[in-house]
């Protein structure tokens, strides 16, 4: 089964992040629990918990197709002690909200070195945080997203993917979502079936599919190795349809939220469609 949908508004409460998933034909959502640009959030109440729980249930999502997001604030690597505790307690935070909500994924980018530190070091950093935010929290897997390579952002080759990973304590609970955008603007192809299958048993060699948690579909406004993160609607960037074509018939992408974060809402519905239409075997864009 293919888990498709999109990050979807939680204007008004978490609860009706489910509700807004479902309007547009999704299986499959992801959300933020808190305001992604502040670092103070007011707890979840118990209302708006129940309230989303019951909204996740009379729609049909369970934990494993819901990719909830941090705050982009938060820097897992920051090179500056203090601030790397407000990040960590703000990351452990969030942990603890998915928690709360049933969730049992939270989607975060690894962190930048802000040209402070070594690569390496930021990298450890990273680790360390992850480690600390585990052995607080008990259900919740932290899944680290892949980058564009802006600035000093890691976590846009496999191989500082694949790093973190292995000094993370627990790995049953650390896990990878691949965006499509960030990959090919860092330097990936995936603008046909032969660059697909290169990129992906890179992918598999490197960091390993049992890793693989969720992923975000977008195609790429930037060109490859662009290091520029700038989103398009599906098959109206750089990338093209390719990929899209190969995720949706090729079983290791099943069973996996893929999330839609392409800058037109108002097609979505269309996006969710045409990328179902390929995991049927209809090869042609509608």
């Amino acid at each position: 089964m293919y888990y498709v949908g999109a990050h979807v508004s939680a204007s008004g409460g978490v609860e009706n992040a489910p509700l807004n998933a479902a309007e547009i034909g999704a299986n499959a959502f992801a959300l933020f629990t808190k305001n992604q640009r502040r670092w103070d959030a007011k707890p979840l109440t118990s209302k708006s918990i129940d309230a989303f729980k019951r909204n996740c249930e009379k729609h049909g999502f369970r934990a494993d197709q819901i990719l909830p997001h941090d705050s982009y604030l938060i820097n897992l690597g920051h090179p500056e002690a203090d601030a790397l505790e407000k990040s960590r307690n703000a990351f452990i935070d969030e942990m603890q909200r998915c928690e709360q909500l049933g969730l049992t994924l939270l989607n975060f980018h690894p962190g930048s070195h802000l040209r402070k530190i070594s690569e390496t070091e930021c990298l450890a950093r990273i680790a360390e945080s992850i480690n600390l935010a585990l052995d607080k929290t008990s259900d919740v897997t932290a899944v680290i997203e892949n980058t564009a390579g802006q600035g000093s952002n890691l976590g846009c080759r496999f191989e500082q993917l694949a790093e973190i990973i292995d000094q993370v304590e627990d790995k049953s609970r650390v896990g990878v979502c691949l965006d499509t955008c960030h990959t090919f603007a860092s330097g990936y192809d995936l603008r046909s079936t032969e660059a697909c299958e290169a990129t992906f048993a890179d992918f598999a060699r490197t960091v390993g599919f049992e890793y693989l948690r969720g992923m975000h579909i977008n195609d790429s406004k930037a060109v490859l190795d662009s290091r520029v993160d700038r989103h398009h609607s599906l098959g109206q960037g750089e990338i093209g349809w390719a990929v899209f074509r190969y995720i949706m018939q090729d079983s290791r992408f099943e069973e996996i939220p893929l999330v839609l974060e392409t800058i037109d809402p108002d097609i979505w519905a269309e996006e969710i469609q045409q990328l179902r239409r390929f995991s049927i075997g209809e090869m042609e864009v509608a």
